[in-house]
């Protein structure tokens, strides 16, 4: 993510402060929301983990062949809400993809959004379950799928609607706290209950990170496939790639590929070895198999997964590994083209810096994002390989421009290797949100508990729900300069962490409600 002071024009025009400057927030949160938020921390401490530990118990990954409303996991997930919600005596509402639970009367209402949805997990790369909280593998922090994205939130703002109903807080807005449960897969859902439910008139979000997001990149996706038929014949008794592959889904940076040179030498294996030592972050493995008349080199190679919206937080596995195939020409096999694909138009920078003309960056939200993130064998005999690559673009380019940018780069490798199929590009919009007046709220409040001077509001790749609310800005609950490990294959929140955000929460409730 790239951090830099807000540009003027992201701001309220009734707020009047220098240009590349944020709101001032000199004026310190009330001493009730203080008073209520250490209440919180305090208080809630325990029951907060223990809540979280209920959330993460879930395997709410979206099936694509049952909508979240008929979801038996789903369903069951947003009943342990429900009871939780009931036990901490707030009102509850469940509206099939969308959980909303309440705190006060009022027609002014002050929203809080996350989701109870997670995405997919390999649960041979956790010390324990993904799905149960792991408090005790390392000291501090708590380890779940959804421990940060996005369950250790909802905890959190249900313990902060708890603390402000303890101290029975007079609130001039009522405050809603909504679930959605497909963030991680399909919006739409949500745009169509927006459509007839009015939603509060104030919102923060918290899915991303600090001091507060108010602008996010558009997400998009350049996929081609390599097909079989378009691919030349293995060379006759010379090394060649025979397979290639990696990657888990399209918004995690891979922490696994690997690769089969067939008709190997040890001398190619050496050349291999040398190049992959020179990557950082990087694991390779190498073993021989004799397959009839060929002997056959695997090569496993193995990263560190992130956010695709981070490329920057991760090791990609799949460039990586390609370019330590990079120690001679390959012939362009299916698997072979693939390597030659990705060392020619990706290569290991993660800015789109290869492929044509569409590498660009904007001064506030930073530069484009550009990351292979699923390598995978197409089912059928003329399947081919789908190269997916995820990416995350800022302001700065309308989405014709860099549509026709990615499309001409492909023709000019297509001109020179070998045709390609099933050429998708998709090219989101990005997000700007102008019109946030509890800003210098949040901003106060962060600055309060955390000690830093003058924060700034932030850009980042991901893309949230706050798009979909009036008014929304994101609140955590990552710090800044903290890796952010949602999507990761180890998520995890820290417990100081967890109570901080819930001071946090509570305290800006506090001053945006009452």
């Amino acid at each position: 993510m790239i951090r830099k002071t807000l540009l003027a024009s992201l701001l309220l025009a009734s707020l009047t402060v220098p240009a590349g400057a944020a709101p001032a927030t000199s004026k310190a949160p009330s001493e009730v929301a203080v008073k209520t938020a250490k209440y919180a921390a305090s208080t809630y401490r325990k029951d907060v983990v223990d809540t979280l530990a209920k959330l993460v118990s879930y395997n709410t990954v979206a099936d694509k062949n049952v909508p979240s409303d008929r979801n038996p996991v789903h369903i069951a997930f947003k009943e342990a809400l429900k009871a939780e919600a009931q036990r901490l005596g707030l009102d509850y509402a469940d509206h099939g993809w969308t959980v909303i639970i309440g705190l006060g009367q009022g027609s002014e209402r002050v929203g809080v959004i996350t989701h109870g949805d997670v995405q997919p997990v390999d649960p041979s790369k956790w010390k324990k379950s993904p799905f149960v909280l792991d408090r005790t593998s390392e000291p501090g922090k708590l380890l779940a799928r959804g421990a940060e994205d996005d369950k250790g939130p909802i905890a959190t703002a249900l313990y902060a609607m708890k603390a402000i109903r303890d101290k029975g807080l007079p609130l001039s807005k009522r405050i809603e706290l909504y679930v959605y449960m497909g963030e991680e897969s399909d919006w739409q859902p949500l745009v169509e209950f927006l459509k007839t439910h009015q939603p509060p008139q104030v919102n923060i979000t918290l899915d991303a990170e600090y001091p507060a997001v108010t602008a996010e990149k558009g997400s998009g996706l350049v996929a081609v496939t390599i097909p079989n038929a378009g691919a030349v014949a293995p060379p006759q008794g010379e090394a060649y790639v025979a397979e290639f592959g990696g990657g888990f889904f399209i918004t995690q940076i891979p922490e696994d590929a690997s690769a089969t040179i067939a008709n190997a030498t040890p001398e190619i294996e050496k050349a291999i070895r040398a190049r992959g030592a020179k990557h950082e972050g990087m694991q390779y493995s190498f073993s021989w198999h004799q397959v009839g008349s060929s002997r056959n080199l695997v090569i496993k190679a193995k990263g560190v997964s992130a956010h695709s919206s981070k490329p920057e937080d991760g090791v990609n596995a799949v460039s990586m590994l390609a370019d330590a195939l990079a120690v001679r020409p390959w012939a362009d096999t299916t698997a072979g083209a693939v390597v030659n694909y990705l060392n020619e138009m990706v290569g290991t920078g993660i800015y789109g810096e290869k492929f044509g003309s569409i590498a660009y960056r904007d001064s506030f939200m930073g530069p484009m994002s550009f990351s292979p993130t699923v390598i995978k064998q197409n089912e059928g005999d003329n399947g081919g390989i789908e190269v997916q690559i995820n990416l995350r673009r800022p302001q700065g380019k309308s989405s014709e421009q860099l549509t026709s940018e990615v499309n001409a780069a492909l023709a000019q490798w297509q001109a020179r290797r070998l045709p390609l199929a099933n050429v998708r590009v998709r090219i989101g919009e990005p997000w700007v949100q102008k019109n946030a007046p509890h800003l210098p709220t949040l901003m106060s409040v962060f600055s309060y508990f955390t000690g830093m001077k003058d924060p700034q509001p932030v850009a980042i790749g991901g893309g949230t729900n706050s798009r979909l609310f009036p008014g929304a800005v994101s609140f955590g609950p990552a710090m800044p300069g903290k890796v952010y490990t949602g999507h990761s294959e180890h998520e995890f929140i820290t417990e100081k962490q967890l109570l901080l955000n819930l001071q946090m929460y509570t305290a800006v409730l506090v001053e945006l409600a009452r």
